[in-house]
């Protein structure tokens, strides 16, 4: 049944700590999962719970645990910080019947989240989440004796597995130095504690527990990452490599300190695994990420397949059928090989093995990527404007239609309404230019939060620029 606080949005559940984000909502959401695996998974199978840096988290881990032990279900504890992906490999690997993490992932210091992880290892799919949400405020039974909770370390089987995937030979002989940021979030020291043993040049910042992220929300983008790209230019480094506040995503610095959006990142990592790789599958992409992609796709025979935004519906694709990999605009990006999920630590490593592979910095890697398949630039603006203001905007998108002038009187081409209000542009920067960028605008209400978000890509950052100033007036009705 619907619940006034509690909504399962395109990653699960946030809230804003001590005004929703309560123990008493944390307690009903944990007995709507516990109802859930009652009703449709294996009970005996138990469910493992993790936790991130958050205020609080630890304390709201436990109170799930014991909620989901009286129902007679087995937990798994995590006995210290977790990854979300180490999280979800466990589940996987311990054949759990699923997972709760206790994470808001890179929203502000205040807020805090409840995440929850299939049988598979991934995102719950859409009619798991919507089975959750119709269990909400319904009465739970009690088991005459509750399950045991044991504590329990996720980390080992999960890092064996990621330093198994990348090639950390090739990393250590490289030459290469890398700066690591972890946001004060749940990676901590694990990259760097990996280079430090592969006796890998690098610097890390930000890699204490600090759960007030001081002067940056834990997402790897523009502005929270410019500390990230003074360390690079500072300390001489190839590339810096960031993970977000559960290191389930990664963002990056070029050796000039430059942001390379998770756009670049997908790019680079799709190109060397169909160049260098050859593995096989389809390729996702969420409805506002890169067209570069499709590009890629196309030279090597790839199926490319556009979905909603959220990597639960990447992971439908990977419980379907074979997909090499997929991902999202934030930074979420996941190898159906090593599991359904996105995962930060994985692609961060698997970074530094494309550029020791190719023996490129990372802002070499972007600038063939560029010159090969033309300019993509793409840029992001985040306005929090009140429900009525953010409904009205998608409304008014609406009657727009190809051919009518809007976004500074540039020309509509078409409308895409797969999630979202999406509008293809005649950019006239473009025409007489064979191999240069689809300009797009994408304007995308917030389901849980008094916000609208303004996606652009276009031929040169100029032109991004232009675009989400007249986007952002056209939201607010100016």
């Amino acid at each position: 049944m619907p619940h006034p606080q509690i909504k399962f949005g395109t990653d699960g559940w946030r809230g804003v700590i001590a005004d929703d984000f309560t123990f008493a909502n944390v307690r009903t959401a944990a007995e709507a999962i516990a109802a859930y695996v009652h009703a449709k998974e294996d009970p005996a199978k138990g469910l493992c719970v993790g936790y991130d840096t958050r205020f609080g988290s630890r304390a709201f881990a436990r109170a799930c645990a014991e909620v989901v032990a009286a129902t007679g279900i087995p937990v798994l504890l995590a006995n210290d910080i977790t990854p979300t992906p180490a999280l979800s490999y466990g589940v996987r690997g311990l054949g759990a019947a699923g997972g709760i993490m206790i994470t808001s992932s890179h929203n502000p210091a205040q807020w805090n989240g409840v995440k929850y992880k299939a049988w598979y290892g991934g995102s719950g799919k859409p009619s798991i989440i919507a089975e959750i949400e119709s269990f909400l405020g319904q009465p739970v039974a009690k088991a005459a004796q509750p399950a045991a909770i044991e504590e329990y370390d996720f980390l080992p089987a999960y890092l064996k597995a990621i330093e198994s995937f990348a090639d950390l030979d090739l990393i250590a002989r490289s030459g290469l130095k890398f700066a690591v940021d972890s946001m004060y979030g749940a990676g901590r020291t694990i990259l760097a504690d990996i280079f430090t043993e592969l006796g890998v040049d690098h610097v890390q910042i930000r890699g204490q527990v600090d759960p007030l992220f001081p002067g940056i929300n834990p997402e790897p983008i523009e502005p929270h990452i410019r500390a990230l790209g003074e360390a690079v230019v500072a300390h001489h480094c190839h590339a810096g490599l960031c993970t977000d506040g559960d290191a389930d995503r990664i963002g990056a610095t070029d050796e000039h300190g430059n942001f390379v959006d998770a756009h670049k990142i997908f790019s680079v990592l799709l190109s060397w695994a169909l160049r260098r790789k050859g593995w096989p599958g389809a390729v996702t992409r969420a409805f506002n990420t890169t067209k570069m992609l499709d590009r890629i796709s196309k030279k090597y025979g790839r199926e490319l397949l556009e979905h909603g935004i959220g990597f639960k519906f990447v992971c439908d694709y990977m419980l379907e059928r074979e997909i090499l990999m997929g991902g999202e605009e934030s930074g979420g990006i996941g190898f159906q090989r090593h599991l359904p999920e996105r995962d930060g630590l994985l692609n961060a490593l698997l970074l530094a093995n494309v550029m020791a592979e190719e023996g490129k910095t990372l802002g070499q890697l972007v600038a063939d990527l560029q010159e090969e398949y033309g300019e993509h630039h793409y840029g992001r603006i985040d306005l929090h404007i009140p429900d009525d203001m953010k409904n009205a905007a998608i409304a008014r998108a609406m009657t727009l239609n190809a051919g009518d002038p809007a976004f500074g009187s540039i020309a509509i081409v078409r409308r895409e309404t797969l999630d979202g209000v999406k509008f293809y542009l005649d950019m006239p920067e473009a025409r007489g230019k064979p191999n240069a960028a689809e300009t797009w605008i994408l304007f995308r209400a917030s389901g849980t939060e008094p916000l609208m978000r303004i996606y652009t890509e276009s031929v040169s950052p100029e032109a991004v620029n232009r675009l989400l100033e007249s986007g952002r007036r056209f939201a607010l009705g100016a």
